[in-house]
């Protein structure tokens, strides 16, 4: 996530919660189906988490090794470019 983008981000969390909190206390539920509800929501989201977390892990591993890759191509181009001009400024100078 880029850096300009982080303040619009923690708004945003910001007005979710602010959003879900303002929707419990205007619910037209008791505060013990609310709870419940909101107990079982955490449940299921624990699971979601539990179950998909390693994959969400592994393919974040990926792109990053392929990041990586590709900048240490980059940085090998880049090396072979500056020897390159250093051959041709090396033979205009004798030249």
């Amino acid at each position: 996530m880029r850096q300009d983008n982080i303040p619009n981000f923690i708004w945003f969390l910001a007005g979710v919660g602010v959003g879900a909190a303002a929707g419990m206390m205007l619910a037209p539920r008791s505060g013990a189906e609310t709870r419940q509800m909101l107990s079982r929501g955490a449940g299921e989201a624990s699971s979601y988490v539990t179950a998909h977390g390693q994959d969400y892990m592994e393919c974040g591993r990926e792109l990053y090794d392929k990041g990586r890759l590709l900048a240490d191509e980059a940085a090998e181009m880049f090396e072979e470019g500056r020897r390159m001009m250093e051959k041709t400024d090396a033979a205009e100078a004798s030249s």
